[in-house]
């Protein structure tokens, strides 16, 4: 199966959840399921912009009382009056706020240039009552949960971010330490958290799992989850089990290897319940570069979100592209990308300096145009 073709198919694969209701702290990440309403004016007053004085008249003026955040609001003001106020404090009926710098108060009298409706933030400036401020399919990012703790939610109803189960599979794997003869040290692993996050997911458990068959069968069969990803035992050689385990559960596999390296031997399938299955290669970059085809695809369709957009930027040394579609670590700068080497498919020193996949399907020299693909 084509690169492009396994994104799509996989962003199908991905039925949006059903909608839950989430505090805002736990929102962060996913997407609004119906608009964000304001419920009031925002601000629900006028309110003052600058620490100073609000004045009413052409000056000068005299100045009594002060008014701070979360006062009532004061009453309006006389002409010729001022009111010291702190920035975020409602301000009264006047003609504009003087800020502290641009003033000069001698015992009580004030005198500046007339501020004219100056540093007054006005009722409703923001948002009127009953605008939507956030349309339905939003992403929830922090300054979205901001502005919905500002319009006074406290939860929200979205489409929640999936969870995600990892089964790392390898007997030859060491989690702590220095690798030695016959044993390598799990990068899979610490790769999984921060990369789910970025594209979408919430990795709710990780798991290393031996070699046996009928280990990661049952792993499978018990991982929950709405997805699960494997890594280690996606291809065909004797300690690569997933098509096996697969078979046995009963699963529909959508596709068993994509056309496209690193990362050719990668699967998706369905478990019957529903539980989809994401099987990564286990060799790093081919693992990272199966996250990047298959999972966030496949995580953007299960969060209701479009499939991942591609970037375009300009090569700045020729690549080869072989057979298929190929994906290159680079950096980005000023719309150009850069290789960064170190592209094998067991190596991630590339892809640690690099902030893009290069996705090549024909050669292309110096200069060339090419599609990107984010590195999370």
């Amino acid at each position: 199966m084509g690169w492009d073709e396994a994104r799509r198919l996989a962003h199908g694969a991905g039925r949006a959840l059903p909608t839950v209701v989430l505090n805002l702290a736990e929102a962060l990440g996913a997407v609004l399921a119906e608009p964000l309403w304001a419920l009031a004016p925002l601000p629900a007053v006028d309110t003052s912009a600058m620490d100073g004085w609000a004045v009413r008249g052409p000056g000068p003026w005299r100045v009594a009382g002060r008014t701070l955040a979360g006062d009532p609001p004061p009453p309006p003001l006389a002409e010729g009056a001022a009111r010291e106020v702190a920035t975020g404090a409602p301000v009264p009926y006047g003609d504009g706020v003087v800020p502290y710098e641009g003033g000069v108060l001698l015992g009580d009298e004030l005198t500046a240039e007339p501020p004219r409706g100056r540093h007054v933030r006005r009722a409703g400036e923001e948002c009127a009552p009953r605008t939507a401020v956030l349309d339905a399919g939003s992403v929830l990012r922090p300054a979205a949960l901001a502005l919905a703790a500002a319009l006074g939610y406290d939860v929200l109803r979205v489409l929640p971010r999936p969870g995600v189960v990892a089964l790392v599979t390898g007997d030859e794997l060491l989690t702590s330490g220095a690798p030695g003869p016959g044993r390598v040290r799990d990068a899979i692993g610490p790769l999984l958290p921060g990369t789910v996050a970025a594209l979408g997911g919430r990795l709710t458990a990780l798991r290393h799992v031996g070699d046996a068959p009928e280990a990661l069968a049952a792993a499978l069969a018990t991982a929950g989850g709405d997805l699960v990803l494997t890594s280690g035992a996606s291809s065909h050689g004797p300690a690569d089990h997933l098509a096996g385990a697969l078979a046995e559960l009963g699963a529909q596999v959508l596709f068993d290897g994509v056309d496209v390296r690193p990362g050719h031997p990668q699967t998706l399938a369905r478990l019957p319940d529903g539980r989809l299955v994401v099987g990564l290669p286990g060799n790093p970059l081919a693992a990272l570069a199966a996250l990047v085809t298959t999972a966030g695809p496949l995580l953007a369709g299960l969060a209701g979100r479009p499939l991942p957009a591609l970037g375009c930027a300009r090569l700045t040394d020729a690549v080869s592209a072989g057979p298929g579609t190929r994906l290159v670590p680079v950096r980005l700068t000023a719309g150009l990308a850069r290789p960064t080497g170190h592209a094998g498919a067991a190596m991630l020193r590339g892809a640690a300096s690099a902030d893009a996949f290069a996705v090549l399907d024909v050669d292309t020299p110096a200069g060339g145009n090419v599609r990107v693909s984010p590195v999370y």
